[in-house]
Formats: structure tokens, C-alpha cells, sequence
């Protein structure tokens, strides 16, 4: 299938701001973009239009902007912390996923962080202590810490590392207790 230009009226995740001229394919543009009224097909009235939509997304700019400092004051650095069922073993049930660290960060703050901004490889599965990135519009970039605890009771100290020598010698003790058996 053949491409078209379009010029987007609005901002589309993962593919342009208002006032951008994008290259899409011409079933999304027909299908998609133009019935839910996010984009036109690209012709001289909307070259015309682009540069009313240029201004005003610099003004919506400068307001994410300043949005996106806010909320990055609010919570870059800080400490949220929530239990979930672990087993005897210390395997956590479940996960917690991006609409979990939503509601946490909601439930602490009070304000609604959109789950479009928490970049998350996969969900967190392991009891302790995660750093959470967070990327608001505008390139503005903040960090949390998340402390996932088992449901009543307490993060576990980490254990100190064995050295080599340690293992080497409880391998010996083993051998010998083997052979003399």
C-alpha cells in the first residue's frame, strides 16, 4: 500500500505532535486518524492550517512544560513503598505492573500520573527495592524508588555475599565428610 501525508490536528502517542506533517499508510489515515479527527490528508488548506496549530502547540508546549516540572518536583526522589503476598519462600504472588504503580504514586501524592509516562520494562515480580523512570512530555525525565514488601511484615536484609575461599572450604568440608562415610 501506498503512503500519504497527513497533518495532524492532534497529538498521537508514537507518532507526531498537533501541527506535525507525518508519512502514514493509507488505510491508518482513512481508517484510523481521520474519523476519530486526530489528522487531515496534507493539501494546501492544511499547509495553511499548519502554522495556526504550530503556534498553538508551542503554547501547549510551554504549558506541558511547566506541568511536566510540577509533577517531576512532586516525585522525583521519593520513596513509595507497598506490601504484596509473598510465599514461604519469598516468591511474590503476582506482580506489580504499571497500573499498580499508578494507583501507588496516586495514593501517596494525590495526583494522577498517566501510565504513559512510567516506562517499565516488564512488571516487577521480586520483593525489594526498584527504581522506577519516568518520562513526562517534553523530555523531562524523573526517578522514584518503589519498595515492594511482603504483605505484614518486613523488607529482608540482604544476606552478605560468600567469598571464594568460603564456598572452597565448605566443599572441602563436604568432600571429607563424604569419604569418611
Amino acid at each position: 500500500m501506498a503512503n500519504v501525508k497527513v497533518l495532524l490536528l492532534e497529538d498521537v502517542h508514537a507518532l507526531g505532535r498537533s501541527g506535525d506533517i507525518v508519512s502514514v499508510k493509507c488505510g491508518y489515515a482513512r481508517n484510523f486518524l481521520q474519523p476519530q479527527g486526530f489528522a487531515v490528508i496534507a493539501d494546501r488548506n492544511a499547509l495553511r492550517m499548519q502554522e495556526r496549530l504550530q503556534l498553538a502547540r508551542a503554547e501547549q508546549a510551554k504549558r506541558d512544560l511547566e506541568e511536566a516540572e510540577q509533577f517531576k518536583s512532586q516525585i522525583d526522589g521519593q520513596v513509595f513503598s507497598c506490601e504484596r503476598k509473598v510465599d514461604p519462600d519469598g516468591h511474590m504472588y503476582g506482580s506489580v505492573a504499571i497500573l499498580d504503580i499508578v494507583e501507588i504514586v496516586k495514593e501517596a501524592q494525590g495526583f494522577e500520573l498517566d501510565k504513559k509516562f512510567v516506562t517499565l520494562a516488564h512488571p516487577i515480580k521480586k520483593v525489594g527495592i526498584h527504581t522506577i523512570p519516568v518520562n513526562f512530555k517534553e523530555g523531562v525525565e524523573a526517578t522514584f524508588t518503589l519498595k515492594v514488601i511482603p504483605e505484614g511484615g518486613v523488607l529482608p536484609e540482604d544476606e552478605p555475599e560468600e567469598t571464594v575461599e568460603e564456598v572452597s572450604a565448605e566443599a572441602e568440608e563436604a568432600e571429607a565428610a563424604t569419604e569418611e562415610a
